[in-house]
Order: C-alpha cells, then sequence, then structure tokens
C-alpha cells in the first residue's frame, strides 16, 4: 500500500501538469485582443490628421487665409503700377510728350500702359522698331519699381495699344506655321521675337495641340514649332 501511494501522487502530479499548460493560451488571447484596441484607438487620431473631422473645422479658416493672401497680393500689384506709372509720368515730363496712364492689374502682374491724352496722341517713337523702345522703358519701370519695393517686378508695359496689335499679328502668324508644320511633317522656325511675343506664340501652339520650344539667345531668341 505504501507503494501505491507515492506512485499516485506521481500521477496526479503528472495529470495536473497538462492541465496548466492550456491556461497559457487564454493569457495570450487577450493580449492580442489588447493590441488590436490599442490599435483602433489611433484610428481616429490618424483620420483626423488626414482631413477628418478635425481637419474639417479648419477649412473655413484656410478659405479665409487665401481670400486674405490673395488680396494682399492684388494690392502689392497695385502698389507695383502705381510706382510705375509715377516714374512714367517723370519721363514724359521731362521729354516733354503727351500720354496718359492707366493702371491695372493683369493675372499674376501689373499692367500699366501709355493711351493717348486730351492733349494729343502717343508718339509712336515710345515703341521704336519692333518694340524696342518699349521694351526698354518696361525694364526701366521695373527697375524702378524693385528700387522702392524691393522685390523683383513682372510689369508689363503697353504704349499706344501697340502690345494689342501686335499679339493680334502674331496669332495670325503662328497660325500659318502651325498650318504648315501639320502640313509638312517638319519644325518651323520663327522670326526673333521679345519675351512676350514668344509667349503669344507658345499659347496658340499649346491650344492647337503641338509643342513648341525657345532656341537662341537674345536679341536673337526665337520660336521653334514641332510636329506631333
Amino acid at each position: 500500500m505504501s507503494d501505491t501511494t507515492p506512485q499516485s501522487d506521481v500521477e496526479t502530479v503528472a495529470v495536473a501538469t497538462p492541465v496548466a499548460a492550456p491556461v497559457a493560451a487564454p493569457d495570450e488571447a487577450p493580449t492580442e485582443a489588447q493590441e488590436s484596441q490599442a490599435q483602433d484607438s489611433e484610428t481616429p487620431v490618424d483620420a483626423a490628421a488626414e482631413g477628418g473631422p478635425a481637419a474639417d473645422a479648419d477649412e473655413p479658416q484656410n478659405t479665409e487665409d487665401a481670400a486674405r493672401g490673395k488680396s494682399s497680393r492684388v494690392r502689392q500689384l497695385e502698389r507695383e503700377g502705381e510706382v510705375a506709372a509715377d516714374f512714367l509720368e517723370t519721363l514724359l515730363d521731362i521729354a516733354d510728350l503727351d500720354g496718359d496712364l492707366d493702371v491695372d492689374v493683369d493675372g499674376d502682374r501689373a499692367a500699366v500702359a501709355i493711351v493717348d491724352s486730351d492733349e494729343g496722341r502717343v508718339p509712336r517713337r515710345l515703341v521704336g522698331p519692333d518694340g524696342r523702345v518699349l521694351e526698354a522703358l518696361q525694364e526701366l519701370a521695373r527697375l524702378a519699381v524693385q528700387a522702392e519695393t524691393g522685390e523683383r517686378s513682372r510689369l508689363m508695359l503697353d504704349v499706344a495699344g501697340y502690345r494689342a496689335e501686335r499679339r493680334a499679328t502674331l496669332v495670325g502668324l503662328a497660325t500659318s506655321a502651325i498650318d504648315a508644320v501639320r502640313a509638312s511633317g517638319e519644325k518651323q522656325s520663327l522670326e526673333p521675337m521679345s519675351a512676350f511675343e514668344r509667349k503669344v506664340v507658345h499659347d496658340v501652339v499649346a491650344a492647337a495641340g503641338l509643342v513648341s520650344e525657345s532656341e537662341g539667345v537674345d536679341p536673337n531668341r526665337h520660336v521653334v514649332i514641332l510636329p506631333n
């Protein structure tokens, strides 16, 4: 009998040992659940950071900031136009030339135009051959703005409607060149042009679905229209 009891105890221990092993498995399950809950608790924070309700609450403020920024930019451009107009008016007085000044904002640049006054017409010599005098006056006006504001200006100057007339001529020239490129399948090089004139041609070419490039160095920089 004495020999049997220890064996029974040993067996009891042996049986109890495997019972303890499954206990560890349930202990691991809550750990995974806790990790899952922890991840779920971060989701609202991430959603807000990526444009959730918290981000939506800021949209009115962002819209107001954008409106204020745009208004500030317009005032800056108007200021550039006023500075340039004052400078050009002084030049006209020194040269004893007639002409009134119109100031406007054209897109993202200031625009100033010397137009006919009640006393007389604007002298065409302010435009010069191929607009070279006009380009020089524009550069002087830009430098005057930079000296006053400390910022480089992209101000556009026109004299007696020259740029509007030139734009119409360039549109016709570019259209004819585009037709020639499509008919021949070969690239076409246009005459040397100013930056303003090249921009007009590039816009016409892009609208027609073709590609154009500027080549050369001023004053011989010109536009090349490429076939598809």
